[in-house]
């Protein structure tokens, strides 16, 4: 029994690296004219094509999605990463924006940027105008 005694610490560290989600680690939105430009910067421990981030969205509190960046392959050496998503149409009269991110295996992830347009920042989140 002695030389088992690392194995519940060695199954909890693997399951915790195995079950990491998608993290939104920074969202900058700039508005041109109408349409908005968004670029959301990502971590996910990518391990291959089995299992990496594979896309972010923009939704309104109420669920509507407005737009998807899907991401075509993984970034297993490219941690963290960003990507752009452009010619997004953010309703008049709305004023908070959901950033969700999803892996290929676990699905969207829990954590979320929640943006309010009428502030220039918040936490992991920057909003502009040209």
């Amino acid at each position: 029994m002695r030389k088992y005694r690392f194995l519940p610490v060695l199954l909890i560290l693997f399951s915790s690296v195995q079950a990491a989600e998608t993290e939104i680690l920074d969202v900058q939105l700039t508005k041109k004219g109408q349409l908005w430009s968004i670029r959301a910067m990502l971590q996910h421990p990518d391990t291959g094509w089995d299992h990496y981030a594979d896309a972010w969205r923009v939704v309104t509190p109420e669920g509507e999605v407005l737009g998807t960046r899907l991401l075509t392959h993984p970034h297993v050496n490219e941690q963290p990463f960003t990507r752009s998503l452009n010619g997004v149409n953010i309703p008049r009269g709305v004023t908070k924006v959901i950033v969700e991110a999803r892996d290929s295996k676990d699905g969207w992830a829990k954590q979320r940027v929640v943006v309010d347009l009428r502030r220039r920042q918040g936490p992991r989140y920057r909003v502009s105008a040209l």
